[in-house]
């Protein structure tokens, strides 16, 4: 594996991807956080529900935010998984783990 095997997973953990396989991530005006996959067929997968958690707010750049993550450990070594989380006190982040 030339690279770090890095996947994405939804809100609520019921989804994962791989995040060498997403090829548009987009915020819509409901706060859905939307990855496009790539191959033949347009499948979207929702990473983050725009009405889930008590209607917390995201920030308007928190589909860059993952581009950022995915891109940062792209550089390193092993396996990560990165997931969005609602904290008390920063609001949502993406968080990073090792697998």
């Amino acid at each position: 594996m030339g690279s770090a095997d890095v996947w994405v997973a939804k809100d609520d953990g019921t989804e994962i991807i791989r995040a060498r396989e997403i090829a548009a991530v987009s915020l819509d005006y409901d706060g859905n956080i939307t990855a496009r996959l790539a191959g033949g067929e347009a499948v979207l997968v929702t990473l983050v529900g725009g009405r889930t958690h008590h209607d917390e707010h995201r920030p308007s750049d928190f589909h860059r935010e993952l581009l950022r993550v995915v891109a940062q450990l792209s550089d390193s070594s092993g396996a990560h998984l990165v997931l969005p989380v609602h904290d008390e006190s920063r609001g949502w982040v993406w968080v990073s783990q090792p697998l």
